[in-house]
């Protein structure tokens, strides 16, 4: 919770791999509260348990609503915001109409591990909320020739591509970025995005 909140709130959810205090959700969290805005992590009930494999659609949902439902206490507007399986959950809660004035995917997989095929996407075009896609140019999880065409056809999408930068925002040695920088970036265009959509006050 920052001293001066100027909202809205970010529900940050990890992905599939990886909890609340994975260095990239947690350094996103710390930046987007050192900017104004109150920031709610949260682990799915199978990383609590210790187990690997992810929970069925349904509980996952479940849990996201949960923490969705705890962090309105203290703001009301919330952006529904998550890392890869993350994000693809809270898409599927502003799908379905649950409250958020916006929706920020870091890295959203479209593609599942080791498939060919693009998982089903007709849940976005429900969305009627501002949504911000943030996608590593290598990202094999979201190629963008598959991409690029989806969020083009959604009324209140927008895509910002991060040159050189994997599924996990990892970038080669030759592109000279830390992993402070990419993290810096990530946060700013997040900020930014939400002051342009006049979401900040």
């Amino acid at each position: 919770m920052p001293a001066r909140p100027c909202g809205p709130a970010v529900l940050l959810a990890p992905g599939a791999g990886a909890g609340q205090h994975h260095p990239f959700l947690a350094g996103v969290r710390a930046r987007l509260a050192a900017a104004g805005h109150p920031v709610l992590t949260f682990d799915y009930p199978y990383r609590e348990a210790g187990r690997r494999a992810p929970d069925r659609p349904d509980v996952l949902a479940a849990c996201h609503r949960a923490a969705a439902a705890r962090l309105r206490r203290y703001e009301p507007r919330i952006v529904l915001a998550g890392k890869s399986m993350g994000c693809r959950v809270a898409s599927h809660l502003a799908a379905d109409g649950d409250p958020a004035v916006g929706l920020v995917c870091f890295g959203y997989p479209l593609v599942p591990v080791g498939k060919a095929e693009a998982r089903p996407t007709d849940h976005l075009s429900a969305i009627d909320v501002p949504m911000l896609f943030l996608t590593g140019e290598r990202d094999r999880l979201a190629p963008l020739d598959l991409l690029d065409p989806i969020v083009a056809r959604l009324r209140w999408a927008s895509l910002q591509v991060i040159p050189d930068a994997d599924h996990s925002f990892r970038t080669p040695k030759r592109a000279g970025v830390s992993e402070d920088e990419m993290l810096d970036l990530l946060a700013s265009a997040t900020v930014d995005w939400m002051a342009e959509r006049g979401l900040r006050r």
